[in-house]
């Protein structure tokens, strides 16, 4: 599997947030990964006390890859992102297996005449990809994220053209594929083509 271009909400160093009112929500699903044995993927806050549960996905050059940050190496610049980036954050979520934070999901919010539209973003544990969890967490956020922002009409998502797992993700929990944005961002020293999905409020929920 393979994770989606994540926009804002992982880089490090100079990353900037649209305040908006935080929630406290917290989501459950039960599903099954391999076998007969049931699991439950839930989304709940990310907090100081989960930095070493971060630590295992976010320090991951195979999870960076795909997204706008590099792996961390330091657990104290770990520990100041969460507190100054992720737990101001309208809308960010850890991703659980069983109440244990194995990734992170996020919606982040435009202003002005562009209110109408979100981005979201997620990253997941590399030994986590192929089993349905990003699909779930995607769906969970889907079915409740125009209910909690009423201003919300469109979710987004933007994934580099080569990224087909995270395309699939996006296909499975109803988002439709709109097009390649050609030379559309320099990610790691390169222009990059990202492919365009979304969900809007009246699409079917899946």
């Amino acid at each position: 599997m393979s994770l989606s271009f994540v926009p804002h909400f992982f880089q490090q160093g100079s990353n900037s947030y649209k305040p908006l009112l935080k929630h406290s929500h917290h989501q459950e699903v039960t599903m099954e990964v391999g076998g007969n044995e049931f699991t439950e993927i839930t989304l709940r806050p990310l907090d100081l006390s989960d930095i070493d549960a971060f630590m295992v996905w976010a320090t991951d050059d195979k999870v960076a890859r795909f997204c706008t940050w590099d792996a961390y190496t330091s657990k104290a610049d770990a520990l100041d992102f969460i507190k100054n980036k992720v737990i101001p954050h309208p809308w960010f979520r850890a991703i659980c297996l069983n109440g244990q934070p194995i990734g992170a999901i996020s919606v982040t919010r435009n202003i002005g005449n562009d209110e109408c539209r979100g981005e979201l973003g997620y990253a997941l544990g590399y030994k986590y990809w192929g089993k349905g969890i990003a699909t779930k967490a995607v769906k969970l956020v889907a079915n409740t994220i125009f209910s909690e922002w009423p201003h919300l009409e469109r979710l987004e998502a933007l994934v580099l053209v080569e990224n087909v797992g995270s395309q699939r993700v996006l296909e499975k929990a109803g988002f439709q594929r709109e097009g390649v944005l050609r030379k559309y961002i320099t990610l790691k020293g390169k222009t990059r083509d990202l492919m365009m999905f979304s969900l809007v409020s009246t699409d079917p929920q899946s």
